[in-house]
């Protein structure tokens, strides 16, 4: 966790309470264990920003975007917080999300796409073990029309853990040419733990093009001896596996150094599961 607080520490400071962006030239911000901050990205504004949760304690995200702004939110669990995040983007804004837990946090998060054009696009992944238990709430409403979401949750539980995902994409009566597609994909490494997904599609409007799919499954027991026949130790080969599985949700994390960084953490996190 070292490394990844002097990747953070070495960005902009976003704030304790809310921030305001004006500027189109992207700048990479970071928030350690905020409490409710609030951002807001003006019309054309880009930025990125990292929030990291390293405590047992409740937070809110509120952003705002306006019309044409660019956004990429990385938001890092590593503590058992009680997060929501709540996004509202204008027309032809674009959202870029990536959420990773390395805690049993529970978190939930509102997309509302408001404004014509507007884009998304979410993927996430948890790492649980031991009695951990992590929860993820996801909700994407498309108010208007052509609009488009996509949103990848993988989650991975071993020891006695349990992991919850239970994701919803809303659409409604206007919101013609409407694209939004939904993933869950899951593994479990022992026969303890527990996943629960639950994808689910609301619609109202006819001219749409909405999917959504959910897998749990345990890991690919013929790679695991392939690997093992070609050298590697079983915990080499699962973590190796696991790390193909959940690596390109990690390497979303946008500032360079820091999906490396998240990424070696997860892979010692998987050598206790």
């Amino acid at each position: 966790m070292d490394r990844i607080l002097e990747i953070i520490g070495e960005l902009r400071k976003a704030g304790r309470e809310e921030f305001r962006v004006t500027t189109p030239v992207p700048q990479p911000y970071g928030a350690v264990d905020p409490e409710h901050l609030r951002v807001e990205l003006a019309a054309g504004a880009a930025a990125h920003l990292v929030v990291l949760h390293t405590k047992a304690a409740t937070s809110s995200l509120d952003v705002e975007l306006a019309e044409g702004a660019q956004f990429e939110l990385t938001e890092l669990f590593l503590g058992e917080t009680f997060c929501t995040t709540n996004v509202r983007q204008g027309a032809r804004s674009r959202c870029r999300m990536t959420t990773v837990l390395l805690a049993g946090a529970n978190v939930g998060c509102t997309v509302d796409l408001t404004g014509a054009d507007a884009e998304n696009s979410l993927g996430g992944t948890f790492l649980v073990g031991g009695r951990e238990h992590a929860v993820v709430k996801l909700r994407t409403n498309h108010r208007v029309a052509d609009c488009r979401s996509d949103s990848t949750f993988k989650g991975v539980a071993g020891g006695e853990a349990v992991g919850e995902f239970s994701g919803l994409v809303y659409v409604a009566q206007d919101a013609q040419r409407t694209d939004a597609q939904q993933q869950s994909r899951n593994v479990l490494l022992s026969d303890t733990a527990r996943i629960t997904t639950m994808p689910q599609l609301e619609i109202y409007a006819d001219d749409v093009k909405c999917s959504h799919g959910a897998t749990v499954g345990q890991m690919d027991a013929d790679a695991i001896l392939y690997m093992r026949q070609r050298g590697l130790s079983e915990a080499q080969a699962r973590r190796l596996q696991i790390e193909g599985f959940v690596g390109d949700i990690v390497r979303r994390c946008g500032v360079e150094p820091l999906g490396e960084a998240v990424l070696e953490l997860a892979a010692e996190k998987l050598e206790k599961l």
